[in-house]
């Protein structure tokens, strides 16, 4: 199946996923030095499974990350999970107790810089690589139908949720948006990339202006990813459906029964500025790129093909597979 060949509203794809399980022991690696760029023998990557990095920066969701690295580590479709953890200021004997009850791997990056989030670490011994916030948790049956889409088509990115660019002519500058009907970035809630795009963007003089700019807004490091797999594939992301019980955003502001610390702690959460500094970035990226290769996609892929149709029943219209026949 060829993604890029689809430009319809919804399409439907079954998958049946029987992979090995294979996830790292809980361990803590010592604190890294400032990290050097090196190509893996692509010889070596396995195609079959792929890596998790978790980024993680507040000790408030620490209590969270218990679950969500095991949501992770259930799903036949990943080979490790990595908790990057990007906060200078916790504790080693923190880290250490967290690895107790972790599914995962801790690695310490080396500075607080979003950039890290996109290195292409040692410990990536895969083509495919999840980059994905500490406040999320899918459903493991999501992650291996997303897993699955992406291998289809592995030079796209590939994840759950989606915004957009659009350019303002009143203000003549490049705004950060959502449209229903479009979209040209892929969050880093949930963001499936090839290893080699890793590269790019931690390797490649071609963006060390940008990532400079990632340092300086201390934001943005999806956005510019989104450019690096653009600007070298010349296609849009691939927005998928969750499956089963679908994906827990903790971090969500709208969230009721989840604390403030938890919820608030994101740069998303200052909501009054986050647009206008997110388009911004946009703009920056385009000046300093010297191109705009961001490219809109539309609709999204789901895992079943099932009836739209409504029925009434009860007095009210359901789906009329919901409906029992016998």
């Amino acid at each position: 199946m060829k993604i890029g060949s689809y430009q319809i509203l919804v399409l439907a794809v079954v998958t049946s996923i029987q992979l090995p399980l294979f996830v790292i022991s809980s361990r803590l690696i010592p604190d890294p030095p400032d990290p050097q760029c090196s190509s893996p023998d692509p010889t070596t990557l396995r195609s079959d499974q792929m890596t998790v990095i978790i980024n993680g920066y507040s000790e408030h969701r620490i209590p969270l990350l218990q679950s969500i690295t095991a949501a992770y580590a259930s799903s036949p479709s990943v080979a490790a999970v990595v908790l990057l953890w990007c906060n200078p200021s916790t504790s080693h004997q923190t880290l250490t107790h967290l690895t107790q009850n972790l599914s995962a791997t801790v690695l310490r990056a080396p500075s607080s810089s979003l950039n890290h989030r996109f290195h292409p670490w040692e410990i990536i011994k895969t083509r495919g690589v999840l980059i994905c916030d500490d406040d999320v948790e899918p459903d493991p049956s999501s992650v291996s139908f997303a897993f699955a889409v992406w291998r289809s088509d592995p030079d796209r990115a590939v994840g759950f949720f989606a915004r957009s660019h659009a350019y303002d002519v009143a203000s003549k500058t490049w705004i950060y948006t959502m449209e229903r009907g479009k979209y040209s970035i892929i969050l880093t809630k949930f963001m499936i990339v090839n290893i080699k795009h890793l590269e790019r963007y931690s390797c490649d003089e071609h963006y060390a202006e940008a990532r400079k700019i990632v340092d300086e807004m201390n934001n943005c490091e999806d956005i510019l990813m989104n450019f690096v797999v653009a600007e070298e594939n010349r296609k849009g992301p691939v927005l998928v459906g969750a499956k089963g019980g679908g994906v827990r955003d903790y971090g969500d502001a709208r969230n009721d029964g989840v604390s403030e610390g938890v919820k608030e702690v994101g740069l998303s959460s200052r909501r009054g500025e986050h647009r206008k500094r997110r388009g911004n970035c946009i703009s920056e990226f385009h000046r300093v790129l010297g191109k705009m290769p961001l490219k809109y996609s539309y609709g999204k892929l789901v895992d079943d093909v099932g009836e739209q149709g409504l029925c009434e029943m009860g007095g009210k219209l359901v789906l009329c597979d919901n409906q029992d026949f016998r």
